[in-house]
């Protein structure tokens, strides 16, 4: 009987209005494609992670996170009442809908979303509640803990040299790689994860964002 390999597990932390985070975790679907691999979705939250600072923040940037925390909310709602199966799903109808067709990421993008992968209209009504905010701020936890202060999103967690998991803030990347160009980033993120020590490789981004 021929034995079954387990899947590369993939732990990947998001906030849906991210644009770097998406770049990302659309690289990490072409991964799926070429490499044996099974991500786990996660969210984390920028509004979370600004709360300390934001006195110093800009008027701009004070805004946008206030209104960052409705389509985290209605995530964790979703993963809360339908289950972590969800999760993915839901993230690719709102950030193609908030980045690829530039809806921005209000009630009207969140409902639409919620309606593109068949979840419960009024799963809306959490965008402005704090009922599971413990679970958002938990979930949140969990990804910094893992990769360290000083860091946004995306987070990924993949194995290491002897199987401890090992988180990075990123890889930051635009466009989001494909094929054997996907399966050859991801070879190098589990190469670097295996050597104790390794912490960092860093350069100016002087490209945005490439939705394709």
């Amino acid at each position: 009987m021929t034995e079954t390999k387990a899947k590369t597990p993939v732990d990947f932390w998001f906030d849906p209005i991210c644009p770097w985070a998406w770049m990302t975790s659309r690289w990490m679907l072409e991964v799926e494609k070429v490499r044996d691999v099974e991500v786990s979705w996660h969210v984390m939250s920028l509004a979370v992670l600004n709360e300390p600072k934001l006195d110093e923040l800009p008027e701009r940037y004070r805004e946008g996170m206030k209104a960052a925390w409705a389509p985290v909310r209605v995530v964790i709602a979703a993963q809360q009442l339908h289950g972590d199966e969800v999760v993915g799903k839901f993230y690719t109808a709102l950030g193609t809908r908030i980045h690829n067709k530039a809806e921005g990421n209000g009630l009207e993008t969140i409902a639409a979303a919620l309606a593109d992968v068949g979840l419960p209209a009024d799963l809306i009504e959490y965008a402005d509640k704090d009922t599971y905010d413990t679970e958002l701020r938990a979930s949140h936890k969990e990804g910094i803990d893992k990769v360290g202060q000083e860091v946004g999103t995306p987070v990924i967690s993949v194995p290491g040299s002897d199987g401890e998991q090992i988180a990075f803030f990123g890889p930051v990347v635009t466009p989001a790689p494909k094929g054997e160009e996907a399966a050859k980033l991801w070879d190098g993120t589990l190469m670097v994860a295996s050597i104790p020590g390794f912490y960092e490789i860093k350069r100016t981004r002087t490209q945005g964002p490439v939705f394709d």
